[in-house]
């Protein structure tokens, strides 16, 4: 298998997806019957876009992409 052409490209598309799929869990959880049923979508994101969730969710998504990267080395040498 050829490497990358750009490997930093390849890092920020798997993090970012990473944080999109954080992102869209938790906003799919502020929808819920016990999180009110007449909340906005507008309502929503500002109750889950905090410095907190930044933090965790840039925090994580590099764990997860080291996790991509090793799992990948390792398919490689097999």
């Amino acid at each position: 298998m050829p490497a990358p052409r750009n490997p930093h490209l390849r890092a920020a598309v798997e993090i970012g997806f990473i944080i999109f799929l954080f992102y869209a869990n938790l906003l799919m959880g502020e929808f819920t019957v016990t999180s009110g049923q007449n909340k906005t979508l507008l309502a929503a994101l500002h109750d889950i876009v905090t410095v907190k969730t930044i933090a965790i969710a840039l925090v994580t998504s590099i764990i997860g992409h080291t996790g991509l990267v090793v799992l990948r080395e390792k398919s490689e040498r097999h």
